[in-house]
């Protein structure tokens, strides 16, 4: 039992966890360490205690002990000592045998692992955020969205049980939304390893993509550095995932396991984002997530064909505009937990929206601004969205910056925006055609004089003969030659 398995929840969030002070206690196995030192004593160009204890991540005493261990088996040698912690090595040939050996079974060169035991305890110590979330702490996380207050409460109850969530509704109403700001109610950070030991074989958890760590003033003095405190992760997948997404990740090249998403997403929140439209079917990935949902442990396989089982503690959100009735049955909507629909705003909510999206922009918005938007929906008999007036304002914005004008709202710019986003048909008027093409053939000075003498006979006739130098008069009514076309006039 090491120290990290002792400790309550509040002594890991307030002192982080506990330094080792022997090498027993990181529960890893001491030839693994040595393997991991000797690895970095070839690889630094000062490989010095104290510049391999940085990479390592383990206290200067017990690196000195691994690398005098090193020593011993005549691996390394000393080459000098100046002073404490200055100590500076060398690999001898054996070293380098040796090296050899070990990048073939584990080519991971980084921070020292814990233990798969040390990962999972502090993983379901963490789960459950030491705050409860409120009303208040719902509303402080959603405060950029405009959501009926019985949402609200569903989302403080899923955090608060941290149970599964369902959620469904139109394109366009603000599911992605609500999703991804789900996370920003489970308070408090965690602390997760950089990377975890099985049986000589890593599974490398830190990901610089999905963790954002917390600041180094916010952190305790002295700690456990295998370990690294985190804001509460977010994860969110899409159409990308496949089945193999979700289990271990073995780099034949790197010789280490990556964690599939589930367990980076542990402690925090993780999104399934337009669920249904995985290279997966919905059945077989619910399937995969039947008895991690009910029991919380995740069984992982790895390339040897060994399973092991890992913590299965976040917070899990699907996300789809599909019918849920065509995509998963109702004995898996049972295990769901929680579900709720997200429907299309009201006129006033949508007025609400609107005038929030145009405060971020630094609009001002007039009444009748929004009576005229307001008076387009009833007019095409279209539904409101919720994502429609950032949308839409984002493309007054495009307008008024192509034509070099000030960025402001007026019923000329919502027309031309709402043209632009609802598609709008581009054609030509009558003389159009004609005008172009001539005003283009004099300003190109595709008009030659030995054409000109030919353009008598040919009006005569009825037909235009173009000289041999010039183009096909098709040619000059494709769309990309008329790009001086006014967007807001046709």
């Amino acid at each position: 039992m090491t120290q990290t398995t002792i400790l309550s929840r509040v002594e890991i969030e307030s002192m982080g966890p506990p330094v080792p002070e022997e090498l027993a206690e990181t529960d890893v196995s001491a030839s693994f360490l040595a393997d991991l030192a000797l690895k970095f004593v070839a690889q630094l160009a000062e490989p010095t205690t104290a510049n391999i204890a940085a990479e390592i991540h383990l206290p200067r005493a017990l690196t000195e002990e691994v690398l005098h261990r090193l020593t011993r088996e005549k691996l390394i040698e000393v080459r000098a000592q100046a002073a404490v912690g200055a100590t500076r090595y060398a690999m001898l040939e054996r070293g380098w045998e040796r090296l050899a050996r070990a990048q073939q079974l584990c080519g991971y060169n980084g921070p020292a692992p814990v233990s798969l035991r040390d990962y999972a305890h502090l993983m379901r110590l963490q789960a459950v955020p030491s705050k409860p979330a409120t009303m208040a702490s719902v509303r402080a996380a959603m405060r950029d969205l405009v959501l009926p207050d019985s949402l609200l409460q569903t989302i403080g109850c899923v955090v608060n049980s941290r149970r599964s969530l369902f959620i469904t509704g139109p394109p366009g109403t603000g599911k992605t939304a609500v999703a991804e700001r789900i996370n920003g109610g489970l308070a408090g950070h965690i602390w997760i390893p950089y990377a975890v030991e099985i049986d000589a074989q890593i599974i490398r958890i830190f990901d610089t993509h999905n963790h954002r760590p917390v600041a180094a003033d916010a952190l305790p003095a002295e700690f456990d550095r295998r370990w690294v405190c985190i804001e509460r992760p977010l994860v969110i997948v899409g159409g990308e995932l496949t089945m193999e997404n979700t289990d271990l990740v073995w780099s034949e090249a790197a010789r280490f396991y990556e964690a599939p998403f589930q367990m980076k997403s542990n402690g925090g929140t993780l999104v399934i984002d337009d669920f249904g439209r995985q290279r997966v079917a919905p059945a077989d990935l619910l399937n995969r997530w039947i008895v991690p949902l009910e029991r919380r442990v995740d069984y992982l396989t790895l390339h040897t064909g060994k399973k092991i089982e890992v913590p299965f503690e976040q917070l899990i959100v699907f996300s789809t505009n599909l019918n849920e009735k065509d995509l998963v049955d109702e004995a898996f909507l049972r295990r769901m937990g929680y579900r709720a629909r997200v429907e299309p705003p009201t006129p006033v909510a949508y007025v609400e929206i609107f005038r929030r999206a145009a405060f971020t922009r630094g609009l001002r918005v007039e009444q009748t601004i929004l009576d005229y938007v307001l008076n387009n929906y009833m007019l095409e008999h279209r539904q409101m969205k919720a994502c429609e007036p950032r949308d839409l304002l984002d493309r007054v914005v495009d307008i008024c910056l192509f034509e070099g004008t000030p960025i402001e709202l007026t019923p000329k710019l919502i027309d031309g925006a709402w043209r632009n986003y609802f598609g709008t048909s581009h054609g030509f008027n009558t003389q159009e055609p004609e005008r172009r093409a001539t005003s283009e053939l004099r300003d190109t000075g595709r008009l030659h004089q030995s054409g000109q003498l030919h353009q008598t006979g040919a009006r005569q006739s009825g037909e235009l003969r173009p000289p041999a130098t010039a183009r096909h008069t098709s040619d000059l009514n494709t769309p990309k030659e008329h790009t001086d076309v006014d967007p807001l006039q046709i």
